[in-house]
């Protein structure tokens, strides 16, 4: 391996390599076991005698550090050696990132109810790695589009044009790494620093810590059974983000007069209204009412999408349809955030969608999940008030709560809210287990769990 030292001046070289290999080890860059340079190689490059280079060397192994072997070369020893941090040091963020971290994910158990998780083991993956193969050997190796590959922004606009009714061509798309980019490009673009910006309530954690990231006045809006109440919406906001189809956490559809409502507002306020359509494609009942976007007349609405739960998280694969006149400048925005994603990859996903892959992944999907949400409702029916819910990936439990239980993940409401008093309740996803352990899962589930009086109360 070529290791990088610098020397400066006429002095002890041999102490200036010495130090500089030691760091080295030290922080972890050289590991045990890896060979170092021989002398005559590392002095010649280093233009300094090998007698120099070999005091260096013998003083390292002379410490433990450094191991020669007969006719193989000097090796790092084989003794662990921890990695030194960094400098503690005094630069400090912004107020606001000492408020905003990064939550720990929640562990994987055998009955494991997060929320968000698809089931990857229904994901094709030795089709997709055929895909991916073959876009590495064909894929140019320059830089590309900020706004994504033209294929696959077409494919996107066409596959969300017939399955969701929403007006796109490919240059209404961009491309991002999952649905948390493209709300922060739409931040970036839109937020000035102290404007207010409307969020459900309960609603998305990850949007309400960007938004404030990001500068803004963050309010919470309730929900009911149809929707953000648009009544109760600041009059001083002019960025709204909900989710329409399937309200994240509750699950509950905006009805359409709320929808009509909610539009409305935007056009009085001049305002814009952020769509996440985070995992609609999942339906097991009831018909999809019209997206926002497609009842958008006026160019208010920016919709989100993401692959992320449609296929697999680990892809990082999302997009935005905006109107017209936000297109230059969310593009410009891509560009500086990280130019632009995987072109394989987004490829790759292009022919998937053009194949009929993706339709049929769907199709075999919905079946697996509306059987796990059909016994989640039937076994929980009679003990807890389950929110009413035809599609996605999780239900929600309303005045209930679980103890901490060994080999159970479930998740709280109160993890959702960012106003007090929290409501209490559990968020119950069902794409992480499977329908061989929902019964004993949702049997350890009960035994677990503590009911309010709200439980069987109606909802406000």
């Amino acid at each position: 391996m070529d290791v990088h030292i610098s020397l400066e001046g006429r002095g002890d070289l041999a102490a200036q390599v010495y130090r500089q290999l030691l760091d080295a080890i030290l922080d972890g860059r050289l590991r045990s076991g890896e060979r170092l340079p021989p002398t005559r190689q590392l002095a010649h490059r280093l233009q300094i005698s090998r007698n120099t280079v070999a005091l260096a060397y013998d003083r390292l192994v002379a410490d433990g550090f450094l191991v020669g072997r007969a006719g193989a070369g000097t090796f790092v020893s084989a003794e662990p050696v921890r990695g030194r941090a960094a400098p503690k040091g005094v630069v400090r963020p912004r107020p606001i990132w000492r408020e905003v971290d990064t939550p720990a994910p929640l562990p994987s158990t055998r009955y494991d109810f997060r929320v968000g998780v698809p089931d990857a083991r229904l994901f094709p993956m030795e089709t997709w790695r055929r895909l991916v193969a073959r876009e590495l050997r064909v894929s140019a190796a320059g830089y590309s589009d900020p706004a994504g590959h033209i294929p696959l922004r077409a494919a996107i606009s066409r596959h969300i044009g017939v399955s969701r009714s929403v007006h796109a061509g490919p240059d209404d798309v961009l491309i991002t790494n999952g649905a948390q980019q493209a709300l922060d490009l739409i931040g970036r673009v839109l937020i000035e620093p102290g404007a207010c910006v409307a969020v459900e309530e309960p609603g998305y954690p990850p949007a309400r810590r960007l938004f404030r990231s990001l500068g803004a006045r963050v309010a919470g809006v309730p929900v009911d059974e149809e929707g953000i109440d648009v009544r109760a919406i600041p009059g001083s906001a002019r960025i709204v983000y909900v989710t329409p189809s399937h309200q994240f956490p509750l699950g509950t559809p905006m009805s359409l007069a709320r929808r009509a409502a909610l539009l409305a507002w935007a056009e009085r306020r001049n305002a814009v209204i952020i769509e996440d359509d985070y995992d609609s494609e999942f339906r097991f009942g009831a018909r999809p009412l019209e997206p926002l976007q497609s009842l958008d007349r006026a160019g208010r609405v920016i919709y989100v999408g993401s692959f992320s739960k449609t296929l697999l998280p680990m892809l990082r694969l999302g997009f935005l349809v905006s109107p017209a006149s936000l297109g230059p400048a969310l593009r410009a925005a891509k560009h500086l955030s990280d130019w632009h994603g995987e072109v394989p990859t987004q490829a790759a996903l292009a022919r998937f969608i053009d194949e009929g892959l993706l339709a049929r992944h769907i199709r075999k999907a919905t079946r697996v999940y509306a059987a796990r949400h059909t016994m989640i409702a039937e076994e929980l029916a009679a003990d807890v008030r389950l929110v009413p819910s035809s599609v996605g990936l999780h239900v929600c439990a309303l005045g209930v709560s679980v103890r901490p239980t060994p080999g159970l993940t479930v998740e709280p409401l109160e993890a959702y809210c960012g106003e007090s008093p929290p409501q209490r309740g559990l968020v119950l996803g069902y794409g992480a287990i499977t329908l061989d352990d929902l019964p004993e899962g949702l049997r350890l589930l009960k035994s677990r769990m503590s009911a309010g009086p709200e439980a069987a109360a109606p909802r406000p």
